[in-house]
């Protein structure tokens, strides 16, 4: 099936770059105004794990049509059809190949829940088809293309939602509130924990492609490369063609909240040490992984923050994580969680992260400190005796979809919480730690120009490159 598919996926290519060579009328022309009685269709692209979530968070919205599931498994759609029919859900029509989804003129958004890679692509193609976005985090693999996918957001019109729901959860934004207010005074330093269990995804040889799995497509603008096992579904997070580690993957959230909090937006300066210590297998990225960033902040005052990655046994600090906070744990994207036992649960999709985590953030200021516990908690200890202070618990539910529909129907994107150019901003600080740990050294960085300063292969990695035709434009 996957020759069956070459030549029908090139013309929709060359007919894609045709419909954005028309510029930004056609974008605009194309996208309809929605009252508030019409109902939004959207297309889930990647429905196995995270954008199965997306099913989920869509579904109980008023007037909106889960109408389109993508993706290039064919035995994905065929459980996800059977799955949306137990919940009642009309039957979407199905695609394989994004580029074909994107020529139809019913679709009004794309949920975007592939793999890293493919991220900022279908997320400009999408803006240069005039449909609105719901992007999952990071926005980008690489720096470059996140910012190309900024300016097709910017240029098209369109509505575009990064999936960093912690924005809005009504904890966090109460303990951003609280910051800003002065609770904890001057706000010099954050830290980012992302203490995730991640048990070794082992060895796995090159095998023959599974039937109904259009390969070549998965692949895209990465390298093509033998297929196997732990290259495919989920332990594409751990290599670097196509994920950017726990850094990028459960990490980015903790690192937009600590960012958020800090009140910075790009680095001056970022140094990352750590490594794969645990375990003989086929991961390419860090396990364990520690990254210092300095900010420069108006009147000349220096901010710092710290973000770490431990993926194995390790410790609880502040309560975060415990029954301290009351918190209900991080999402599991979709995949069954490990069963008490600690083998996987029925119809597991997918690796477990399954053990006690420490998930969240650390504010310090001239006043006292602040924990973020998950998604959903934050505590504050204040003065020399840490009294308790301002706290709050509120369960997370799908708020952040509704934002992003409330503003599709609006077009507003003011009112966006989790606009897009803050999910790159977020995404940018990823990738840097990742340029950093890799090639072993300190990486000065404009923020102005967004530029690296006098490195070459820091530059060149912070760009990545692409395999035709699945390409990022130079001009969006």
């Amino acid at each position: 099936m996957q020759d069956s598919l070459e030549k029908p996926a090139r013309r929709a290519f060359l007919k894609a770059g045709a419909v954005a060579a028309a510029g930004v009328a056609s974008a605009v022309s194309a996208k309809k105004v929605l009252g508030a009685n019409d109902r939004i269709r959207i297309a889930v692209v990647g429905v196995r794990g995270r954008g199965w979530d997306h099913v989920k968070e869509y579904r109980p919205i008023p007037g909106v049509e889960i109408a389109y599931f993508c993706d290039v498994d064919e035995n994905v759609l065929r459980k996800r059809l059977a799955d949306a029919e137990k919940m009642d859900i009309p039957k979407p029509q199905t695609y394989v190949d994004v580029r074909k989804l994107l020529e139809n003129k019913n679709v009004d958004a794309v949920s975007i829940a592939t793999p890293n890679h493919w991220h900022s692509l279908i997320g400009i193609w999408a803006a240069q088809a005039g449909k609105d976005i719901y992007i999952e985090k990071p926005c980008s693999h690489n720096w470059w293309e996140g910012r190309q996918l900024v300016r097709a957001i910017d240029k098209y019109k369109v509505i575009c939602q990064h999936g960093s729901q912690c924005r809005s959860s009504a904890a966090i934004r109460e303990a951003m509130d609280q910051m800003r207010s002065g609770l904890l005074g001057d706000v010099y330093m954050a830290r980012g924990l992302c203490y995730k269990w991640r048990d070794t995804i082992g060895h796995a040889g090159p095998e023959p492609v599974p039937a109904g799995v259009h390969y070549d497509l998965w692949t895209g603008p990465a390298p093509l490369k033998q297929f196997t096992k732990n290259r495919f579904h989920y332990n594409w997070h751990w290599i670097w063609d196509t994920g950017n580690g726990d850094l990028g993957n459960q990490g980015i959230h903790e690192v937009d909240l600590a960012r958020w909090g800090l009140g910075v937006t790009l680095p001056t300066k970022v140094t990352a040490l750590g490594g794969h210590f645990l375990f003989d297998d086929d991961q390419q990225t860090p396990n364990v992984i520690t990254a210092a960033y300095e900010f420069n902040t108006p009147g000349a005052k220096t901010k710092m923050m710290t973000f770490e990655v431990r993926g194995w046994i390790t410790n609880h600090e502040a309560g975060i994580g415990t029954r301290e906070f009351a918190g209900g744990g991080v999402p599991d994207a979709g995949l069954r969680t490990a069963t008490p036992s600690g083998g996987q649960g029925k119809n597991s999709l997918g690796p477990a992260s399954g053990k006690p985590s420490t998930i969240g953030n650390l504010y310090y200021g001239s006043k006292g400190y602040l924990a973020i516990s998950d998604y959903d908690s934050y505590k504050s200890f204040l003065g020399p005796d840490q009294e308790p202070g301002p706290e709050k618990h509120a369960p997370v539910k799908n708020e952040h979809f509704v934002n992003f529909i409330d503003c599709m129907r609006s077009r507003k994107p003011e009112d966006l919480r989790a606009p897009i150019l803050e999910g790159h901003l977020s995404a940018t600080l990823v990738h840097l730690a990742n340029a950093s740990y890799r090639l072993g050294r300190a990486i000065n960085f404009d923020p102005q120009t967004e530029s690296v300063v006098n490195d070459a292969e820091a530059t060149e990695l912070l760009k990545g490159s692409y395999r035709a035709p699945y390409v990022v434009p130079e001009q969006v």
